[in-house]
């Protein structure tokens, strides 16, 4: 058995795109590295860095969250090959 490596300071994490976030960005999901001990707000910022369409998951305008299946918030912690999805909220009519 392998021992875990010493100083490991980064997560992987998948994101997932759903509905106009997927359409606006062009890409269903991707995966993305991320410092250890991150919370959500640590991939929309990093994400929202590559500016464009991007700049839509860290501004004023409503993003939902769910890792691991289950709705989140900016601070939810992260754990290495967490999923995060991002999705507009739901509206009906």
């Amino acid at each position: 058995m392998n021992p875990e490596p010493v100083g490991n300071n980064t997560l992987t994490v998948t994101v997932c795109f759903f509905a106009r976030l997927r359409e606006n960005l062009g890409m269903e999901r991707l995966t993305m590295t991320v410092p250890a001990e991150s919370q959500v707000s640590a991939v929309l910022t990093e994400l929202a860095s590559r500016g464009g369409a991007w700049t839509e998951l860290n501004s004023d305008q409503p993003v939902m969250m769910a890792v691991n299946q289950r709705m989140a918030r900016r601070s939810t912690p992260l754990k290495d090959r967490d999923e995060v999805a991002l999705f507009p909220p739901v509206t009906g009519g």
